[in-house]
Parts: C-alpha cells; structure tokens; sequence
C-alpha cells in the first residue's frame, strides 16, 4: 500500500497537533496510509530572532513573509510536487484536488501569515496556490487543516465505511448529495420522506439523484446570483 507523505510548512506546529491527532486524520495515520510532518519554518531562519517577515518594497502596510526559509525547507526536506501555497489568491479548493492529492505519494502545504509571502514563493517554489473560498484568514493553518482532512478520509482505514465517503457531495464530480435522515420517522411533526421508508431500493435511488440534482441546480443558481450582486466593481465581468 502507497503511503501518502502530506508536509506542513508552518510558523505554528502546535496548531496542528491535537487536529491531526483525533478522528479522520489519525485513524488514517494509524492505519499507515498518511505521514505528518509538521514543519516548523522558523527552524530555516539564520539570525538568533528567527525571523520570517520583513517589511514590502515599496511601502506599504503590513509584513511580508521572506522568501528563504520556505525555500530552504522545501528543498533541505526533499518536498516533490504538489507543492501547494494556500493563498486567497488560489484557485478554489475542490472535491477533484482532494481525490488527486489522495492518489499521490507526496503533499507538502505552504502556510503564510501576516500580509503576504513574498511572490517568488508562489512563482518559483510552489506548483500551484489554492484557496478554500473567497475570504481572508489570519493564516494559511485553517486552510490546511481542512485541505487535509479532505484528503485523508479518501485513504484506505481512515474511514469505516468507504462508501460513505464514495457518496459524499461532490465525490467523482458528482454534484450537492440527497437529504439524509434517521430515527425517530416522526421528530416534532418533522416526518421523513416516505420514499425512503418504503423499502424500494430502485426508487429510494431515483429520489435520492432527483433530489441531488434538485439540490445542485438550487446551489448553482443562489451562487450566480450572489457572485453577481457582490463583485466589486473593478472586478465585474472578469
């Protein structure tokens, strides 16, 4: 079995102990199908303040993140491709990315901070930017930690059922999933669909892609509408 080597390229390691440390993550660890190596970026700093930001060029507000540690940790660990930025500038996370990296031997994800990382980062060090929305986080650690989980559930051991993750929105460029309901049929006068206590797996099967398209076209639409009414104006039509 192929174990898939997932690096994490941060100034924060802590933040990732206890989350890779329970559940999806560690049962998928557990089951030897991901290694974490959590990597601390000040580590490939050269001054007794371990410093990682600097001012930008050209004036400005904020810090920038400087180059060369996230160059000399990359390359000192040996990191292959994907080599991935996570940045507000990326191209949106998805569903496809979680079953390509799931497929590979090696992920390794950048984590900045501050106001930005310096560009060379995103042009010479790392294969691609990734995002997981159109909003700005405090760092690139949220991010990663949802990127990974996304991932690692697709591993052999990390769930139970594999199914279940096989049915998941999204899985296979499938799009929004069908309404999910348990015990009791009856909740507060809340009843569940009788379709799907009817027994008629054919059936129950049709209702559930009727409703999952029904779902989708709803999602896709409410989307357009908002992307529309929020763009700034700068940027509509681009």
């Amino acid at each position: 079995m192929t174990r898939l080597r997932i690096t994490l390229v941060t100034i924060f390691p802590d933040y990732f102990r206890v989350p890779l440390s329970l559940s999806i993550p560690a049962k998928a660890e557990a089951a030897g199908s991901v290694e974490y190596r959590v990597v601390d970026l000040r580590d490939y700093t050269h001054d007794r303040h371990r410093t990682v930001d600097d001012y930008p060029y050209g004036g400005g507000a904020g810090m920038v993140m400087k180059p060369g540690p996230f160059f000399e940790a990359v390359e000192s660990l040996g990191c292959a491709a994907p080599i991935v930025l996570l940045s507000p500038r990326g191209r949106v996370f998805a569903q496809a990315d979680a079953m390509r990296f799931a497929a590979g031997e090696e992920l390794t994800l950048l984590c900045g901070h501050y106001k930005d990382v310096d560009q060379r980062v995103a042009d010479h060090l790392a294969t691609e930017e990734l995002s997981i929305g159109d909003f700005v986080l405090s760092g690139g650690e949220p991010a990663a930690l949802a990127i990974v989980d996304a991932v690692v559930r697709l591993l052999p051991g990390a769930m139970s059922d594999l199914d279940s993750a096989r049915t998941d929105s999204f899985y296979d460029q499938r799009g929004i999933s069908a309404p999910s309901y348990t015990r009791p049929p009856d909740f507060r006068g809340y009843t569940v669909p009788d379709i799907l206590l009817s027994g008629h797996h054919g059936e129950i099967a049709r209702w559930r892609q009727d409703e999952g398209e029904r779902r989708t076209l709803a999602r896709n639409a409410g989307k357009g509408a908002g992307d529309a009414a929020d763009a700034p104006a700068d940027r509509a039509g681009r």
